[in-house]
């Protein structure tokens, strides 16, 4: 495929299409050539519909699927046939000559030439809270400092100027219990500020209580927000306090989401695409994820509880996730390139660790971080790869393996960001994306 550059280069700048009405490069070269512009002076160009629908469509997006609890790569991407730690699930051949996923997963197998699969992912944390924190934020704790995580870097990065919706979305059916609640209570966004933080929708498919109260106007309400607005903004600048800067940019974000609330409601899409990605919280999550990426969003993550956590009845578990999980992806990933999104959408699939090569007296498969697997699709992802392996049993990594490190180097490389950049953090030590350099996993970089 040609780069858009080549593709106008010879067709012209002008198209007749509206995404062509707008010169991208010509536009860029004006605003530098303009000095200091400030944003108040060219954000009104949104209001123009070529110039809005052209940046929509070039902005990029990502969609973490997280599998909260640890799937088994053995049921998924990394089958063990014949081997005893393979379990009763047998492998059925890919798209890919050579390649196999479990049989629980007919539809993945189907389209194997249009994901990457790692796995060969090596981490060192093998309770869940340690292990959530470390994939989320791509680096070991170091206090007193808290790294934001990759939602909230992407929020920040990829955010876009006009759009009323959240930067960083947390789909989450699951408002109490369990590890995952306890990472969700912390900081999430760090030295970043709570603007980058998440805004979570549990398991109603809507936002409730976001609409104006029935005897204030429009008018009364400006006015309070306003008054608000001053005496907050006073207090920031007297205090120098950057807290109080994050608060405020939260109060702005609310009147932001009351204005996007209808993009969360469910009801609102047709039947048949709820139908299709089936009546679990997952799977409604994923369709939301989708419709909100439609609509603008830069980050969402579709969390699923703790169901994956097998550590008792591994088999009996995982013949009802694995197949839900085989259609979530399969209609997600379907759904984005009929949509024109795939390719600048990066779909992340993964939990915090693997599972045990073998089971446990309850019949389940404990925490395992020793070797592990993990799926991507999407913006900057090469196609049909499969990187790395395990040995005959699923027992270690054969080769170089990857860890959090690689596989952060690898998310901001694939949505174009530079993984070592440095935070720009005053007065604090040196901190960047990606620490000690570490390299991506180059083959699944497109």
């Amino acid at each position: 495929m040609m780069p858009p550059e080549t593709a106008n280069s010879q067709h012209g700048s002008l198209c007749g299409q509206p995404d062509h009405q707008i010169h991208r490069r010509k536009f860029l070269t004006g605003l530098s050539a303009a000095g200091a512009v400030s944003v108040a002076s060219w954000a009104g160009l949104f209001s123009v519909p070529a110039f809005a629908q052209s940046v929509k469509k070039r902005a990029k997006h990502c969609i973490l699927l997280w599998l909260c609890g640890a799937p088994s790569q053995f049921e998924t991407w990394d089958p063990k046939p014949g081997r005893i730690s393979g379990g009763p699930f047998r492998a059925i051949p890919t798209k890919l000559p050579g390649v196999q996923f479990g049989e629980l997963m007919p539809r993945m197998a189907g389209m194997a030439d249009q994901i990457a699969v790692v796995r060969s992912m090596k981490t060192n944390q093998s309770e869940h809270l340690q292990g959530i924190d470390l994939l989320n934020r791509g680096a070991a704790p170091r206090p007193p400092f808290v790294r934001p995580t990759l939602g909230a870097v992407l929020a920040q990065q990829l955010g876009q100027l006009d759009s009323p919706i959240p930067n960083f979305i947390l789909l989450d059916p699951c408002p109490e219990g369990n590890e995952f609640k306890e990472f969700k209570a912390g900081n999430w966004a760090g030295w970043l500020g709570a603007q980058y933080g998440p805004v979570r929708v549990g398991g109603d498919y809507k936002i409730e209580d976001v609409q104006r109260l029935a005897d204030l106007t429009a008018d009364d309400q400006e006015a309070r927000n306003a008054l608000r607005r001053f005496f907050n903004r006073k207090f920031e600048n007297e205090r120098k306090s950057a807290a109080a800067a994050s608060q405020n940019a939260v109060f702005e974000r609310v009147k932001g989401l009351m204005s996007c609330a209808h993009l969360f409601d469910l009801e609102k899409l047709p039947a048949s695409d709820r139908e299709k990605y089936g009546p679990g919280a997952f799977g409604l999550h994923a369709l939301q994820a989708r419709h909100l990426v439609e609509n603008g969003a830069p980050f969402v993550m579709v969390a699923n509880g703790m169901p994956w956590d097998s550590h008792v009845f591994h088999n009996e578990i995982y013949q009802m996730l694995v197949p839900e999980l085989d259609r979530v992806i399969f209609h997600l990933l379907n759904d984005l390139r009929e949509r024109g999104l795939l390719d600048d959408t990066l779909v992340v699939m993964m939990g915090e660790f693997g599972r045990t090569p073998w089971m446990n007296q309850a019949r389940g498969r404990d925490h395992y971080p020793n070797a592990w697997s993990l799926a991507l699709a999407g913006c900057g992802i090469r196609r049909g790869v499969v990187v790395g392996e395990t040995d005959a049993d699923g027992v270690d990594v054969v080769g170089t393996a990857f860890n959090e490190k690689n596989l952060f180097a690898t998310l901001f490389s694939a949505l174009g960001l530079d993984p070592y950049a440095e935070y720009d953090l005053p007065e604090l030590p040196s901190f960047h994306r990606v620490e000690d350099r570490a390299e991506p996993i180059r083959a699944v970089l497109a």
